[in-house]
């Protein structure tokens, strides 16, 4: 009997937003990234869970990696989403569930980005959905256009 199933990883998302309305995005560094020979493209804060971690720590630890944040006030379950984008692992690749939240910040924070990134931009609802597109399905994309 040939199998269909499929192996998944989880990511853990952060949906950052300013006092503006505005949301963090962050221009992922392909030359840090296994196995990606395409070409940069914008994202949110955020990265796959460890075995032992919770969501919460998952999360904390990304955001503070990748853009030097240190404390998330509040966090709030936004969607789960199924990314088009595979994930290289030795002679294969895996698919990506990301379950992305909505985070509260300290407007005083200072962004300082890791060797991930190689820019971030505060932008609109609108141009965030159109640059997220790339790694995200249009139901999440448009979820992210419609945030209030």
């Amino acid at each position: 009997m040939i199998m269909n199933e499929d192996i998944f990883h989880l990511g853990i998302k952060a949906v950052i937003r300013n006092k503006d309305g505005e949301i963090l995005l962050l221009k992922v560094n392909p030359a840090k990234l296994k196995g990606w020979d395409g070409e940069p493209y914008w994202d949110i804060p955020g990265g796959r869970i460890k075995r032992g971690d919770t969501i919460e720590e998952t999360l904390t630890r990304e955001v503070e990696e990748e853009t030097g944040i240190t404390s998330i006030a509040s966090f709030t379950p936004f969607m789960l989403a199924l990314s088009p984008l595979r994930i290289p692992i030795k002679d294969s690749d895996v698919g990506l569930i990301l379950s992305i939240y909505i985070c509260e910040i300290d407007p005083r924070e200072e962004i300082r980005l890791s060797k991930e990134h190689t820019e971030y931009m505060w932008t609109s609802l609108a141009k965030a959905a159109h640059l997220l597109s790339f790694k995200y399905p249009a139901e999440c994309t448009e979820k992210v256009r419609g945030l209030d």
